[in-house]
């Protein structure tokens, strides 16, 4: 774990057209947080460095006034990633400590996290921090109607930024809200006023961060369990349509990791891409300490181990958001890798 966490923290910054994204990335890119940042942009232009630009190193590469670097992909992502690895191995730029891509013209974040996880070479040097995700407080709602891309940003996200909300009528901004904590709970959702937002609470979002590993998981355990009080009494609130819809499964009795950890392989492997989230904090068999798992699709993250538990409440609390998949089939299919267990008599640890 202590390794996995020492790997380059890789944040992506997505979000539908016209939500905002270029307009966050500028304030980020002005803010001192990110002096030790290295961003990949799909043009310069779109984000108007010349104003704040200190010198230009290569054909591709910048170095703005904040000490960060910003990078032009003009070809593969990929390729970007790695060329720009191999400039600060040899010295040739910053030692930057984070990446930050920007996903102007990919709708769908799934390419760039498939090539986090599926890449050899990326995944010796970088690991996925956080996933943010712009969304309009104007046209957020037709837009998570329509557009299917609109939806699976929101549903990878760590953070939301609810962008334009100082000209979107109150009532709009409360129900966006409302369909974001519905679709997402276990994301923070962060509301930027007239164009301006906290940066650095935005790049806090990284659980393997031992500053804030902690109060992360106990921030998403309180969100989802307040959007589950809210609507514990309505019918099926928490599906976004026929398709996309979140649920929180809960077990009383410690979990075996071994048939946990099968179980949760065989379903990535068979259902990876419609499993958009998986986040939850597991009481194990012979383990005094909880431990945590983080998946986005393919991309599963090495389980944590917190010192102690968030709360008083000992009980496994798993969150899926998942995308065509029957609630019913993942419940019975972990119940009987459960069961299994218990028949055996065996445990692992994680």
């Amino acid at each position: 774990m202590a390794a996995y966490s020492r790997l380059t923290p890789l944040f992506i910054v997505t979000g539908f057209l016209g939500s905002g994204k270029t307009t966050l990335l500028n304030r980020m890119l002005r803010h001192p947080s990110l002096r030790d940042a290295a961003v990949l942009v799909n043009e310069f232009g779109d984000v108007g460095l010349d104003h704040f630009l200190v010198e230009k190193m290569d054909e591709n590469t910048v170095l703005l006034e904040s000490g960060c670097l910003c990078c032009t992909i003009r070809d593969d992502l990929k390729d970007a990633i790695i060329e720009l690895n191999g400039k600060r191995e040899r010295g040739e730029v910053p030692r930057y400590k984070r990446m930050i891509i920007e996903t102007t013209g990919l709708a769908d974040p799934s390419p760039i996290i498939f090539t986090l996880n599926s890449d050899t070479v990326i995944k010796h040097h970088y690991r996925l921090g956080s996933i943010i995700t712009t969304v309009d407080a104007v046209n957020g709602l037709k837009q998570l109607k329509r557009h299917a891309e609109s939806v699976k940003q929101a549903s990878v996200a760590d953070r939301i930024v609810l962008t334009k909300t100082d000209i979107a009528k109150p009532a709009d901004t409360a129900r966006i809200r409302a369909k974001l904590e519905r679709l997402n709970p276990s994301a923070e959702l962060i509301e930027a006023v007239d164009g301006e937002v906290d940066v650095k609470r935005l790049l806090r979002a990284d659980i393997y961060d031992p500053r804030t590993k902690g109060a992360e998981v106990r921030r998403w355990l309180a969100a989802e369990e307040k959007t589950a009080g809210d609507h514990r009494h309505s019918h099926d609130v928490n599906r976004h349509d026929e398709h996309i819809h979140s649920f929180t499964l809960t077990f009383d009795e410690a979990l075996d990791w071994t048939a946990f950890g099968i179980w949760m392989t065989m379903l990535l492997h068979a259902h990876g891409e419609k499993v958009l989230r998986i986040k939850g904090i597991l009481n194990v068999k012979g383990v005094a300490a909880p431990v945590v798992i983080n998946g986005v699709q393919h991309v599963v993250h090495p389980p944590m181990h917190l010192k102690a538990w968030p709360d008083n409440d000992r009980r496994s609390r798993i969150v899926f958001i998942v995308d065509d998949i029957d609630r019913a089939l993942i419940e019975r299919s972990l119940a009987a890798f459960n069961a299994a267990a218990g028949a055996a008599c065996g445990g692992g640890r994680a």
